[in-house]
């Protein structure tokens, strides 16, 4: 099984052993949060490129993860493990297809590497999931382009170990020359804070901002 890389964490010096603990005792510690941000230049990036715009957000998406701590634990046979980073496993659509697939794969390179990588392994893909490639180190990741999302809820056989994100988006719309979109975040909260969740959105928002 491919997998990022991680290190043992040792319970007692881990600062969320105490939160963690107290979110243990509830029969389903799952939250959910979504916020709108502006995609504007993540637009105006990919398409004076030919790049996908969801590919690109998925990259960006996988960097805002690496920059908040909270987002890199994980639990492997009752141990903590700290992540070196999150892989996107992201569901896609081949073209003319009604049939979706998972393609799970590292956010190596650039963003415009990455969609391109991206966009061959989604074509070249022929089965439904690469099994060899799930695995506790990834953070879900979905698009319904067809509609403004304003809320998502994923399914999961219930596993209170389960700390991989969910993320989600719809349609952008469009106001006044600037695009948005609502992301959706679902999240372990014996992991992850609300607070988690802001910085997540903080560093997204830089990086978006620093698209050139």
């Amino acid at each position: 099984m491919q997998q990022p890389n991680a290190v043992k964490v040792s319970w007692e010096t881990w600062p969320r052993h105490e939160i963690f603990q107290f979110f243990s005792g509830m029969s389903n510690p799952f939250f959910g949060v979504t916020f709108t941000t502006d995609v504007t230049k993540v637009k105006a990036y990919t398409k004076a490129r030919g790049l996908s715009f969801y590919y690109a957000l998925v990259w960006l998406c996988t960097r805002a993860f690496d920059q908040v701590e909270a987002f890199h634990y994980t639990i492997r046979n009752g141990a903590l493990y700290r992540l070196e980073t999150r892989w996107p496993s992201f569901t896609d659509l081949k073209p003319g297809s009604e049939q979706f697939h998972i393609v799970t794969m590292p956010a190596e390179g650039t963003i415009d590497e990455f969609c391109r990588t991206a966009k061959a392994q989604s074509m070249a893909q022929d089965v439904f999931i690469r099994m060899d490639m799930e695995g506790d180190g990834l953070f879900f990741c979905s698009c319904l382009p067809w509609l403004p999302l304003t809320a998502l809820t994923n399914e999961r056989d219930f596993n209170a170990d389960d700390a991989i994100p969910r993320l989600a988006w719809g349609k952008y719309t469009e106001q006044n020359g600037r695009y948005t979109l609502c992301i959706s975040v679902e999240a372990n909260h014996r992991f992850i804070d609300g607070l988690h969740i802001g910085q997540f959105y903080q560093a997204l928002c830089e990086l978006i901002d620093n698209l050139p």
